[in-house]
């Protein structure tokens, strides 16, 4: 039996929308890196949101007047514009998940992760700027979302600058 021929074999890759077929396996792992990070994420940001809006103090977060998550998540800086910041997390880190998950086969999808995963690492760093040098509180919920952001950000970069056909 022979192999199933293309009608255009000259068909150039900007006319296809999806991601390189052999890019897409070999970066597959990544992805799901990708995917389960930002899952993971989600779930730190969701646990981080409802201590947000919690009123009694919680205990596993609490490890000395250096670390608490309560003094973090409830100060001023904890809203933008009204907007819990774990709230834009868990947005920020669902965008993830359906880009990796479901939207991996996309040419445009490594462009979109890094952008979107930069912009959520910028936002975190800001963000631990302001829990070491003005609350002088950190948040062990906060430092491993960003240490998640940053994997992500690093797996979108190589899964980016691999996508890019060489010369």
């Amino acid at each position: 039996m022979y192999p199933a021929v293309s009608a255009t074999p000259n068909q150039s890759s900007a006319s296809n929308p999806s991601f390189p077929e052999r890019n897409q396996e070999k970066w597959k792992v990544l992805f799901i890196l990708i995917a389960i990070l930002a899952l993971s994420g989600g779930v730190v940001s969701a646990v981080s949101l409802q201590r947000h809006y919690a009123k009694s103090a919680t205990q596993f977060c609490d490890v000395g007047e250096k670390f608490n998550c309560d003094i973090v998540n409830r100060s001023e800086y904890s809203s933008l514009m009204g907007i819990p910041v774990a709230g834009i997390g868990v947005v920020g880190y669902g965008v993830l998940f359906a880009l990796a998950a479901f939207y991996r086969s996309r040419r445009e999808t490594p462009t979109r992760l890094l952008v979107t995963s930069v912009a959520g690492l910028a936002f975190a760093l800001y963000l631990t700027y302001v829990e070491g040098y003005i609350l002088d509180t950190w948040c062990i919920l906060c430092l491993t979302s960003l240490a998640m952001i940053l994997l992500i950000t690093l797996f979108s970069a190589v899964v980016k600058v691999r996508s890019n056909p060489g010369p």
